[in-house]
């Protein structure tokens, strides 16, 4: 440690952080790596600082920046800090295991206050809305427990199920390759209650063939993602960091005539998306700019709105006598060029 400045110029190891792997702003996948760096945001891989005795090249440099699982060491130490400072925990990229049986009940547990299963009505819609349209694939955007994208392939003759959470897309691969979705509930306090939940219970057992599921980053999908008749993006908006970005580039993905179908309870909540980025719930010259403007402005280009914008319930399970009642708005836009 050099005197008065308060730090180390090497270790000689790989320094692990208490900072979770995220992504820069701008960051793109490399065709060469296109599985190398999105699987680590999930808040379960550390990062790592540059660099070992075992490394070499640019990795010896101390801006080198990788991650691991927490168990792995890759020759690695620590540099210990203190500070005054209270720790601020970054924005995390995955569900808690509270969350992901949260979300499980809802894709494939049961129903309350008679407000019909979400992911399952939302998938109807999209059928419904394509009529004759030819209906060869299909992306669930932001998939989560994966049920919609199996509901998609009642219709379809493939889906694609995408999340930016690892743990989410572990969840629909589970049920697409076992048939079966096993978790706990919370009931009250400690007190929690075992499920399982089955494609067969719900008739989609014969769908497991034409479904695949991937972890990807709506804002920077990679590029064999492409070729859909339909997109249908469920709750997914108001969690990106830059959804102009995503429907500024969504067309991409979608064939000539195909249907873009986005839903959303409007939540935008800074943890998720930096305030500068969102595209509605704001004022705009002194008068109240909504979402809806804001998909209007963004997908006008390029896109035409096919039916008036919709509320749809939807209702998720907390505990036993907490339950989340929402409405989430569809509007549905058929690619014009």
């Amino acid at each position: 440690m050099l005197p008065n400045q308060g730090f180390f110029y090497s270790l000689n190891v790989w320094q692990w952080m208490e900072t979770p792997m995220y992504p820069f702003d701008g960051f793109e996948v490399h065709p060469m790596y296109d599985d190398f760096t999105t699987p680590t945001f999930d808040n379960q891989h550390n990062l790592i600082k540059g660099g070992s005795w075992a490394s070499c090249g640019n990795e010896t440099l101390r801006t080198a920046r990788y991650a691991f699982r927490r168990h792995f060491f890759q020759h690695a130490g620590f540099r210990y800090v203190s500070s005054h400072a209270a720790v601020k925990e970054p924005n995390a990229y995955y569900e808690s295991d509270r969350q992901m049986s949260e979300y499980a009940e809802f894709h494939y547990g049961d129903t309350w206050f008679n407000v019909a299963n979400f992911p399952a009505a939302m998938a109807q819609l999209c059928i419904e809305m394509m009529g004759d349209k030819p209906a060869r694939k299909a992306l669930d955007l932001g998939c989560a427990s994966g049920r919609g994208t199996f509901e998609l392939a009642r219709h379809f003759e493939h889906v694609t199920g995408i999340d930016f959470s690892a743990r989410f897309v572990g969840q629909g691969v589970e049920m697409a390759e076992q048939g079966v979705l096993r978790y706990t509930l919370t009931e009250e306090g400690d007190l929690v209650s075992y499920r399982t939940a089955t494609l067969e219970q719900h008739g989609l057992q014969d769908t497991t063939q034409r479904v695949a599921f991937f972890q990807g980053d709506a804002c920077n999908l990679k590029p064999q993602f492409t070729g859909y008749d339909l997109i249908m993006a469920v709750n997914l908006i108001d969690r990106l960091y830059n959804p102009s970005q995503f429907l500024g580039q969504v067309h991409e993905r979608l064939n000539v005539g195909g249907l873009l179908v986005v839903a959303s309870p409007y939540t935008w909540l800074e943890e998720h998306t930096p305030k500068d980025q969102w595209i509605g719930g704001f004022k705009k010259d002194g008068e109240s700019y909504t979402t809806l403007d804001g998909l209007r402005d963004i997908l006008g280009g390029h896109f035409v709105q096919v039916s008036e914008a919709r509320k749809l319930e939807f209702v998720i399970r907390e505990t036993q006598h907490k339950f989340q009642h929402s409405l989430s708005e569809v509007t549905v836009w058929e690619r014009t060029r």
